[in-house]
């Protein structure tokens, strides 16, 4: 299979590389095709796609849009967007705007648990101050002491059902589907292993999201597990969905794959990338 990556993050959203800096890493790793996938949020991707261009990898712009989803958050990447949709641009804008409330009543959930001043410790690694997030508050959380690493710290302070958790309403899933839509890209359901759902819950959540328009499914991740990644290749083929993959790589150190290369997909479902490239046009340079 050929190294392809399209779920990463830089620092404009809760990555903590520049743009410029992950497409090298992914690159230098042998990738042919790459998309950066900052959470809510298109800034990153003009740098990102000269950086591509001048290194000869191929680039897909992309974005991670936040969805609630029957009180559940999922996450929706979006590939092959226009960054100057306006659509597209206004959702992300008003995703953005309830990070920074949702920021004030974490930083107060942990103040009552004995933890203050952790709003302003979050902000010092949040180098886009729209983007404030739980990756900036679980650096901060570490940074003080509180837990060894990424996996610690939102197992005992961050994830959901635990004191640092807050609640939070992210756009339908309709909406973020037809953003991408509107755009002309193409939606995909991201790690979907994380979610933890059951076969029934699953099949609802990919019948509402094939419903709006979504086409694919992320088989391979940098979270997935090989079970995994038999279990949604299935699935992908099943659903007549593509099979997309990628590292999300938010930073070397914190748990995560580094960018650029990933487990083969399995055998079944389509590659995503065939709705852009055949796989002898990823082997050539880019002009």
């Amino acid at each position: 299979m050929l190294p392809i990556d399209l779920h990463a993050h830089s620092n404009v959203s809760d990555g903590m590389l520049p743009p410029a800096e992950v497409v090298t890493r992914a690159f230098e790793r042998g990738c042919k095709l790459f998309a950066l996938t900052d959470h809510d949020d298109l800034r990153g991707l003009a740098v990102a796609a000269d950086t591509a261009r001048t290194l000869g990898m191929q680039f897909l712009p992309g974005v991670e849009v936040s969805v609630t989803w029957r009180k559940h958050t999922i996450h929706v990447v979006g590939l092959g967007v226009d960054t100057a949709n306006e659509t597209l641009q206004q959702g992300l804008a008003s995703v953005r705007q309830g990070r920074d409330e949702r920021a004030v009543r974490m930083s107060d959930a942990l103040a009552a648990l004995g933890i203050p001043d952790m709003l302003a410790g979050a902000r010092k690694f949040a180098d886009n101050p729209e983007m404030i997030g739980r990756a900036h508050f679980a650096r901060h959380l570490i940074e003080r002491g509180l837990a060894k690493d990424m996996k610690g710290v939102f197992k005992k302070y961050l994830a959901k059902g635990k004191p640092g958790y807050v609640s939070h309403q992210w756009a339908a899933l309709a909406d973020a589907v037809s953003w991408i839509r509107a755009a002309g890209g193409l939606a995909v359901i991201a790690h979907p292993g994380r979610y933890e759902f059951g076969r029934m819950l699953m099949g609802e959540l990919i019948a509402e999201f094939k419903a709006a328009g979504g086409e694919a499914i992320e088989v391979v991740s940098g979270s997935h597990q090989a079970i995994d990644v038999s279990r949604f290749a299935r699935l992908a083929e099943d659903e007549g969905l593509y099979a997309s993959l990628g590292s999300d790589y938010h930073a070397t150190g914190e748990g995560a794959r580094e960018p650029g290369i990933l487990p083969d997909l399995p055998p079944g479902p389509v590659p995503v990338w065939r709705r852009w490239y055949a796989d002898a046009d990823l082997l050539a340079e880019v002009a």
